[in-house]
């Protein structure tokens, strides 16, 4: 209901605004019937909205629930990505946090004030908007990928953890996670600008790890004797120890 605030909402529905809080960001999964109802009295659902949120919110079949996981990176890969001295490269978990990176991926994402999680990055970090030449697309593509593993992992703590921060912090995600995706932007080239070397165009490949399922391993690679291949070689060397 436009111009309605989430207290608002609490007090027609007969909840406590912390508790509606939770429900927002996945942290309550189970709400009573009396709540739901409620809540579609005080949203104005008509019958076929509100059927479909008592669907939602009472699953048939329980949903399996999955204990928190700590990812790591076998040390050969870390060696591998690290050998890679002229092209980017990173390993992202399950929920697209950084696992491990090398230290041209280092060099290149320098801007934002943490590498830690590629959601994080691209919707709560200001240095997005200045990094990536198309940023709606990217964040497309990240919010997509996340959905796919939600839906095969609904209950999954890392995940319900970030989906609920950003959907705080960030209403840009708010509604690319509300929306039903026809298409998804497919991995090609990205456009970014580097506050050191400028412009580079470098084509993004995502590889899938089968000796550690969830993770990937991804690559960012320049055309040979391009522009870009000539930034990437600037960016390694003033970057390197002692320049």
């Amino acid at each position: 209901m436009p111009g309605l605030r989430r207290d608002e909402v609490a007090a027609l529905a007969g909840v406590s605004p912390s508790y509606y809080c939770r429900l927002e960001q996945g942290r309550e999964l189970s709400p009573s019937l009396r709540v739901l109802e409620g809540i579609a009295r005080a949203l104005r659902l008509g019958d076929e909205d509100k059927g479909e949120l008592f669907r939602l919110a009472q699953p048939t079949a329980r949903r399996t629930r999955f204990p928190p996981r700590v990812e790591r990176v076998r040390p050969h890969l870390r060696q591998l990505i690290d050998s890679w001295t002229g092209t980017p490269a990173f390993v992202i978990g399950h929920a697209q946090d950084l696992l491990a990176t090398n230290a041209l991926a280092d060099a290149l994402y320098r801007d934002f004030a943490q590498h830690d999680n590629v959601l994080r990055m691209l919707f709560l970090d200001p240095a997005a908007k200045g990094f990536y030449r198309k940023p709606e697309r990217a964040r497309q593509r990240a919010v997509a990928d996340l959905r796919t593993t939600a839906e095969s992992r609904p209950d999954d703590p890392r995940i319900l953890e970030l989906v609920g921060e950003l959907s705080v912090r960030s209403s840009e995600f708010r509604v690319l996670w509300a929306r039903e995706y026809a298409r998804v932007p497919p991995y090609d080239v990205k456009q970014i600008h580097h506050s050191g070397v400028g412009d580079l165009e470098l084509r993004h490949e995502a590889l899938t790890i089968r000796s550690a399922p969830g993770q990937q391993l991804i690559v960012l690679q320049a055309e040979p004797g391009s522009p870009s291949a000539d930034g990437l070689a600037l960016l390694g060397s003033i970057s390197a120890p002692g320049a």
